[in-house]
C-alpha cells in the first residue's frame, strides 16, 4: 500500500472511531433504567437545572462514570500497543504480562494496610504494583535481549499473573468485611461510585502517559529494526525502555487503581489499530487509544461483553 492510501486509512479509521466513540458516549448518557431523552441529556450538559433530577443523574451518575470509562479504555489501549512495540511481542498486553495483577495486589495492600479508600490515596499503589510488577515479567522473561520470544515472555507473565491473584484473593479473603466488599466489587471491574475525582486522576495519567508515549513513539519505529541499528542511529535503548515502561505504568496502573483489573482491551486494540495504520507506532499508539476508549463504554462493559471484561453491579450504570 502507498504512503497516501496508508494515510486515507488512518484518517477513516480516527474519523470512524470518533464517530462511534461519541454515539457510544451519548447512549452511555441517555441509557439506563430510566431512559433519558438526548435532548434532554444536552441540556443536562449546557444548562444544569439542580431541580431536575435528570440533570442530576447525567451530571453526578453517568458523566464521570462515562469520563472515566473512556479514559481508562484509552490508557489500556495505548499501554497494549507500547507494550507490543517495545517488546516485539503481539501478545504482550498489561493483563497477560501481569502488570495488572501487580497493580491490583499493591491496591490491596494499599488499602488492607493504610485504610485507604479513595482512588487518589490508593492510585499511587497501583502505579508502584504495576511498574514492579512490569519489570519482574520483563527480567523474567529477559524481554531486553528476547522481546521477540512470545512463548519466554508470556509464560512469565502467566505465571507471575497466577501468583499474584493467589496473594491478592488471600489477602481479601483476611481482610474486614468492610473491605472485603470494597475490594470485591472493584476487583471484578467496577465504576461504581465513582465521581469526578476518580475521572481527574485517570485523566492525568492518561495525559502524561500520552506525553510520553508521543516522544518515544519514533524511538520505538527504530528499534523495531534491532538494538544495534538504533546505536548506530544515536539512540539509548535503555533511556528509551525506561521512558516506555514509565509510561506502561502509568497507564496501567492508573486505570486498574479507578476502574480495576480489565483484561484485552489492551491487547486487542494495538492489532485493531495496525490493521488500519500500518506497523508505524506515531499512528498505532493514538489509533489504539481510540479502540480501547470505544472498547469500555459502561452499558457494554457491565454486561460482560466482548471486549472489556469489567462488569458493574446491577443497577450502577442503569441508574
Amino acid at each position: 500500500m502507498t504512503g497516501a492510501g496508508r494515510l486515507q486509512r488512518v484518517r477513516t479509521g480516527v474519523l470512524a472511531g470518533l464517530a462511534v466513540l461519541t454515539l457510544l458516549f451519548v447512549l452511555g448518557l441517555a441509557i439506563g433504567s430510566r431512559p433519558i431523552p438526548p435532548a434532554e441529556v444536552w441540556r443536562a450538559l449546557v444548562a444544569f437545572d439542580p431541580g431536575s433530577d435528570l440533570h442530576v443523574i447525567v451530571r453526578a451518575l453517568r458523566l464521570p462514570r462515562d469520563l472515566l470509562a473512556v479514559s481508562a479504555g484509552a490508557a489500556l489501549g495505548l499501554a497494549g500497543a507500547l507494550m507490543q512495540s517495545l517488546t516485539r511481542n503481539p501478545l504482550a498486553e498489561p493483563g497477560l504480562l501481569g502488570v495488572n495483577a501487580g497493580a491490583a495486589l499493591a491496591v490491596v495492600l494499599g488499602t488492607m494496610a493504610f485504610g485507604l479508600t479513595s482512588v487518589a490515596g490508593y492510585v499511587w499503589f497501583g502505579f508502584l504494583g504495576a511498574g514492579l510488577a512490569g519489570v519482574a515479567v520483563f527480567v523474567l522473561g529477559r524481554a531486553h535481549d528476547s522481546g521477540t520470544d512470545p512463548v519466554r515472555l508470556i509464560l512469565a507473565g502467566a505465571g507471575l499473573t497466577i501468583l499474584l491473584g493467589t496473594l491478592t484473593s488471600l489477602l481479601m479473603l483476611n481482610s474486614d468485611l468492610r473491605v472485603l466488599d470494597m475490594l470485591r466489587n472493584w476487583q471484578t471491574g467496577t465504576l461504581d461510585g465513582r465521581g469526578y475525582g476518580a475521572a481527574g486522576v485517570m485523566a492525568l495519567a492518561l495525559l502524561a502517559g500520552a506525553v510520553a508515549s508521543v516522544i518515544v513513539a519514533p524511538a520505538l519505529d527504530a528499534l523495531a529494526l534491532g538494538q544495534d541499528l538504533g546505536r548506530t542511529l544515536g539512540l539509548d535503548p535503555r533511556r528509551i525502555w525506561a521512558l516506555a515502561c514509565l509510561a506502561v505504568m502509568l497507564l496501567a496502573g492508573a486505570a486498574t487503581a479507578t476502574a480495576g483489573p480489565i483484561a484485552f482491551v489492551g491487547l486487542i486494540s494495538p492489532h485493531v489499530a495496525r490493521m488500519l495504520a500500518g506497523p508505524a507506532n506515531r499512528s498505532v499508539l493514538p489509533l489504539s487509544a481510540l479502540m480501547g476508549a470505544s472498547c469500555c463504554w459502561p452499558p457494554t462493559s457491565w454486561a460482560g461483553s466482548w471486549p472489556c471484561r469489567a462488569r458493574w453491579p446491577p443497577g450502577s450504570w442503569r441508574r
